[in-house]
């Protein structure tokens, strides 16, 4: 593509290449005064720029040094204004670089320059190219593909080719000049594809879009004092005999909805840990039990009295219990006795399930051997709860040994 930010030298009809996109109007404000032949004016309009990284600018700046227009003739200045545009991928720049190399001696420093421009169809580099193939120097020796570049050259409207080519035509064979012009129709879309691969290249990255503006949500005040209650987790019950009645939703109507779930909640949980270890072992924070109800166990020594005899070792109401022929144990002294935490080991819908549970737990695990049992009414449920804790911590570890072994274990301030 062309456009009016660069000039050519005077060995080709004036050109005005760039690649790269529209830049400021002073560059093409030197254009203007070059091609009116203010060359002076044209020269203090690049400077700044190419001083500044525009490769335009520093392209024309070296061809104004190389012709000596607006400045002295200079082919270090050239060469250094050509070498910096074209580390910027502008094509114009590196034909010229090439070329200004080669006319000073520098040949074989101006080759692979030559042989790039070439490659895109640059007349010039052709010519010196198709003759250093003729030579054999700089270059393997390949008469057809001589030929063949000069032919190219001279197609271009190079004159010098032209008569080269007429040279050519003496010293080649004709099969051999036959066979580099077959060669013309392929290198001529090789050099398509190098010169748009070239711009490609050396065009400038599309810009970024600018970031999606970032949305924020609106939250609402918070409320202090307030926290949130996540649901029960129901733990699923073993599929061994049917599971005891438990509470159901409609029967406790009438109370609260956060202690209707929770009361559901540790009623499954406690229902699976009397009759062996639950698949799901999930324990659920439990409502606070009423006070002064506790739960005197029978002697070790003697039997557990049925559910239904009379005069019933449990109570559940602040009431005293019933006399009964087997002593409870002593309750706790000291700090363990004025302590209110105690660790909930289930809630049942029928109470004799409380009962079973502590003497299973009692005989089997030893952890429960110095422990005082309660029993605490909370509407139709009967909590089983084991005191005589010193401290939250000593509960904490309580529930910790025995979760071990698949028991549910809360622990709950009374």
């Amino acid at each position: 593509m062309h456009s009016i930010r660069t000039i050519a030298s005077l060995a080709l009809p004036l050109l005005a290449a760039s690649l790269g996109a529209p830049a400021a109007a002073s560059v093409k404000d030197g254009v203007d005064a070059w091609q009116q032949g203010d060359y002076r004016s044209a020269v203090a309009e690049w400077r700044p720029l190419a001083v500044a990284g525009d490769p335009d600018a520093q392209f024309n700046l070296g061809q104004a040094y190389k012709l000596g227009r607006g400045v002295p003739s200079d082919l270090e200045q050239a060469e250094a204004w050509y070498r910096r545009a074209a580390k910027q991928g502008h094509l114009q720049a590196e034909d010229n670089l090439g070329l200004v190399l080669f006319t000073a001696g520098r040949r074989e420093e101006a080759m692979s320059y030559i042989a790039q421009s070439a490659a895109r169809g640059e007349p010039r580099a052709q010519y010196v190219l198709g003759t250093a193939h003729f030579n054999g120097d700089l270059a393997t020796e390949n008469w057809p593909l001589a030929y063949a570049l000069t032919k190219r050259a001279s197609d271009a409207g190079l004159q010098i080719a032209s008569a080269r080519l007429a040279q050519l035509d003496r010293l080649i064979p004709l099969e051999q000049r036959q066979k580099g012009l077959s060669m013309l129709p392929e290198m001529e879309k090789a050099e398509a594809r190098a010169r748009l691969a070239a711009v490609n290249a050396a065009a400038p990255p599309p810009p970024k879009p600018a970031p999606s503006p970032v949305k924020t949500a609106s939250l609402p005040a918070s409320v202090p004092g307030t926290r949130y209650t996540p649901p029960p987790v129901i733990a699923a019950p073993a599929p061994a005999s049917p599971p005891n009645p438990i509470v159901s939703p409609a029967a406790e109507a009438a109370a609260a909805a956060a202690a209707e779930a929770r009361a559901a909640a540790d009623t499954a949980v406690s229902t699976a840990a009397a009759k062996g270890p639950p698949a799901v072992s999930a324990p659920v924070k439990a409502a606070p039990p009423a006070p002064g109800t506790t739960y005197a166990p029978p002697p070790k020594s003697g039997p557990l009295p049925p559910a239904s005899a009379p005069g019933p070792a449990m109570t559940a109401s602040p009431s005293p219990a019933p006399k009964t022929s087997a002593a409870p144990p002593a309750p706790a002294a000291g700090a363990a006795a004025a302590s209110p935490w105690r660790a909930q080991l289930g809630a049942f819908g029928i109470e004799s399930n409380a009962r079973k549970l502590w003497t299973s737990l009692e005989k089997t695990h030893p952890a429960f051997a110095s422990r005082q049992p309660y029993l605490v009414k909370n509407g139709k449920l009967t909590r089983l709860q084991a005191g005589g804790f010193a401290s939250k911590a000593e509960a904490d570890a309580f529930c910790a040994t025995v979760k071990k072994d698949g028991q549910a274990c809360l622990v709950v301030d009374k």
